[in-house]
């Protein structure tokens, strides 16, 4: 992110394709494109919230970009856009979501700010479990009464009870698909 602004990497050998799925993300996020897998290995670092990457493309598939993704440790959301129906080879990959073309603009806007709201989730959850952690071992260790009088103590209840309030409103607002992809995820972790 620069600015706070989520960047988003469009990856397709078809640069008409990958500059208007540019154009339709622009307005929300901060955009790069590469025109193919070595342009993508080269543009993708850790400022990527978001890489779409088209899976059939000559030199380095987006198999081969989705790979170098994880084996160098980017934590992006990747989906795959392409024109190639899924079979059961998907499986071993690591993407977080598979959209097979052609596409729309509502497609593509949708699955960048599903991937962005379950990598708030994520960063979110993190938290929350933290802070839940670190609440239980006082509560166990400490009486209610020198709770109580610790100003910390109350500083963590208060932000604990906040993010336990947004994590529900955001599982409220997951569809049932990426709720059930993000418990999958959690339970391989």
């Amino acid at each position: 992110m620069t600015d706070g602004t989520p960047t988003v990497l469009v990856v397709d050998d078809d640069s008409r394709l990958a500059d208007l799925y540019a154009t339709w993300l622009r307005d929300g996020y901060d955009v790069e494109t590469a025109y193919g897998g070595p342009e993508a290995v080269e543009a993708i670092d850790a400022r990527v919230d978001v890489a779409l990457v088209d899976r059939l493309m000559p030199r380095l598939s987006g198999d081969g970009v989705l790979r170098h993704v994880r084996e160098e440790g980017y934590n992006c959301r990747v989906a795959i856009v392409t024109a190639v129906e899924p079979d059961f080879g998907i499986i071993e990959m690591g993407f977080d979501e598979y959209v097979v073309k052609p596409v729309e603009r509502r497609d593509i806007t949708t699955v960048v700010g599903s991937l962005m709201t379950r990598t708030e989730y994520d960063e979110k959850l993190q938290e929350f479990f933290s802070l839940a952690s670190k609440r239980a071992a006082l509560q166990t260790e400490k009486s209610r009464r020198e709770l109580e009088t610790i100003v910390a103590y109350g500083e963590l209840t208060a932000e604990f009870e906040r993010l336990r309030r947004e994590l529900k409103r955001t599982a409220d607002e997951m569809t049932g698909r990426d709720f059930e992809i993000e418990m999958q995820r959690v339970s391989a972790d």
